[in-house]
């Protein structure tokens, strides 16, 4: 079994003091319609969904750049929770690495938002995962 980690954060108001010219751009380049559509345009919801997608790339020994942003995508489960969905270029790395169970964990404080990405290779005993 392998176990992989990731781990990041970011100040919510970068979100905040990006130029709007430039914010709406660089939403629709980072983020799924789906995502977008989730947060509301919250700078909270958005900036912790950032650093899960920084978090994941980290696991992932990538980081971005070898993946692209919408390759991963972090959307709520149905209890709220976050659930992470892997495309493309980030699903093929994750496929090689044998990497089959991922958490996310997301929190946010007033000036803050960190992300915990966790995978794992192989098959989890039931009621395990």
């Amino acid at each position: 079994m392998i176990l992989r980690t990731g781990l990041d954060l970011i100040e919510i108001d970068r979100l905040e003091k990006i130029n709007p010219a430039i914010r709406r751009r660089f939403i629709q380049r980072v983020y799924t319609q789906r995502e977008i559509a989730d947060c509301r345009d919250s700078n909270a919801s958005l900036s912790g969904r950032f650093a899960a997608k920084e978090a994941t790339s980290k696991a992932l020994g990538t980081g971005i750049g070898k993946v692209a942003w919408q390759d991963i995508e972090i959307i709520r489960g149905p209890f709220g929770e976050p659930v992470l969905h892997l495309h493309g270029r980030a699903a093929l790395v994750a496929n090689a690495l044998g990497l089959t169970t991922w958490s996310v964990s997301i929190t946010h404080a007033r000036e803050m938002a960190a992300a915990v990405v966790v995978a794992i290779s192989g098959e989890v005993p039931d009621g395990q995962a």
